[in-house]
């Protein structure tokens, strides 16, 4: 058996036969491995409860919940919910029954991709959970909000994973390149710098495909002794664009990204779009600048900009890449033709700097909540003027702190649907100033 051990793991991608084996050898997920996180501590006090791991592909889903019952002693029982069902599940119950009279070694459930169970299904899971027969270990890249019934994600502590960090890659191609037991060591090759940020930047974060990159790359390395850029280049398939996702490069885009939208060029939006995303960038990342672009650079002249934001925003969060792609490109070009307004920042700065220049200033009287006789006594609420009350919903009234009365922050552009805003703001304050009570800038 040992024989047959050591031909199948020769015989294994790089990716399984570099796996880390203890806490010590994982990379990335310091929230989580840090000598006083929560997964750290649980391993090290013997007391792991059931979990729900929720990240990327390749960012140590598997590895981890290996490394927790090696860590522990457990039995670990892998399980894909894509190819086993319920049957399965209830002899893997009813093996860990066994293993535990017998032995007293608990068993580990490793469930991948358990966001394809269906209710009925998780449902399976709970009076095992309950009862501590096995703990259970969901992996899956969905929201467990949504992927995983309440019932069963009440009972497990949820631990979302991020993708590893070009740091964390770095250190994982350098062991496997140096590892003459498990790795690629015994070739004896060298690695070009441009080719480790080549497999880094291809990889986006998914130590999986950085290690396949780095696997097919020294095979056709091997002649040269040296692994370099156009090899990672073959390996992948495509041209590897280089981009360092916390260097100048990734700044520079982001900023033409940012400036063909503000400028209103969908074409030049969609080219710097897929430039970034090319060379390995997070969808997420793009969605947030879009976001906030939809507000700070859009704003009340198309108020439909933000709507679009957030539901193109959900839909790369559901879909993931490589469908994400379409709702990024709708929200890029609606973005870039839109009516534009930085109205809302402006308004923003100005507010802030009275903020800043008088302190916290008080609630004017008429303005506050008075739920009891104590405070009505004190005069709070007293004068308060209820504009659905009046002709056209609308009532002179003071809402700024006195000495503010009279400040105006939000000054809308005669762009989109700010035009007809701005009118409407002008009428009301106006009427504010024929009433005695002139505006202030």
């Amino acid at each position: 058996m040992d024989l047959f051990r050591q031909v199948s793991e020769g015989s294994a991608p790089l990716a399984e036969r570099i796996r880390p084996r203890t806490l010590e050898e994982l990379v990335g997920q310091p929230h989580l491995l840090g000598d006083d996180k929560i997964l750290a501590r649980v391993v090290r006090e013997d007391r792991v409860p059931s979990i729900i791991m929720w990240g990327p592909p390749g960012s140590g889903k598997t590895t981890i919940a290996r490394v927790i019952a090696g860590a522990t002693g457990a039995f670990f029982s892998p399980f894909s919910a894509v190819l086993g069902g319920v049957k399965e599940v209830r002899q893997i119950v009813a093996d860990a029954e066994e293993r535990t009279a017998f032995s007293g070694q608990r068993t580990i459930l490793f469930v991948d991709e358990i966001h394809r169970f269906n209710k009925a299904q998780q449902d399976a899971f709970l009076p095992h959970v309950e009862r501590g027969t096995i703990v259970l270990i969901g992996a899956t890249t969905e929201n467990p909000s949504f992927s995983v019934n309440a019932a069963l994600l009440s009972r497990c502590r949820v631990l979302r994973l991020e993708p590893l960090g070009d740091d964390d890659l770095e250190a994982l191609v350098q062991r496997a390149l140096h590892d003459s037991d498990r790795g690629l060591g015994a070739l004896g090759l060298a690695l070009e710098p441009e080719a480790v940020r080549a497999i880094v930047a291809a990889a986006d974060g998914d130590a999986r495909r950085a290690l396949t990159t780095l696997e097919i790359a020294a095979e056709l390395a091997r002649g040269s002794g040296t692994i370099r850029v156009d090899d990672v280049v073959q390996a992948i398939g495509r041209k590897c664009l280089l981009y360092d996702k916390a260097g100048e490069e990734h700044y520079n885009l982001a900023s033409a990204f940012i400036k063909s939208m503000r400028g209103s060029d969908p074409d030049a939006a969609v080219y710097w779009m897929l430039r970034m995303l090319d060379a390995g960038e997070d969808p997420l990342f793009l969605m947030r600048r879009m976001l906030i672009f939809a507000s700070e650079d859009v704003g009340n002249a198309d108020p439909r900009a933000l709507q679009i934001a957030v539901a193109a925003d959900h839909a790369v969060q559901r879909l993931g890449m490589p469908e994400a792609i379409f709702a990024l490109t709708q929200a890029a070009t609606y973005l870039s033709v839109a009516a534009k307004s930085n109205a809302a920042l402006r308004a923003h700065v100005a507010a802030r700097a009275d903020i800043e220049e008088h302190g916290a200033l008080p609630v004017p009287l008429h303005l506050r909540n008075a739920p009891t006789s104590l405070m009505r006594t004190m005069g709070y609420g007293h004068g308060y003027k209820y504009p659905h009350d009046h002709e056209g919903g609308w009532v002179d009234e003071t809402y700024l702190p006195e000495s503010l009365d009279g400040h105006t922050y939000y000054e809308p552009v005669a762009r989109g649907l700010e035009t007809q805003i701005s009118k409407r703001l002008s009428e009301l304050r106006g009427a504010r100033t024929r009433r005695g009570r002139p505006g202030k800038g």
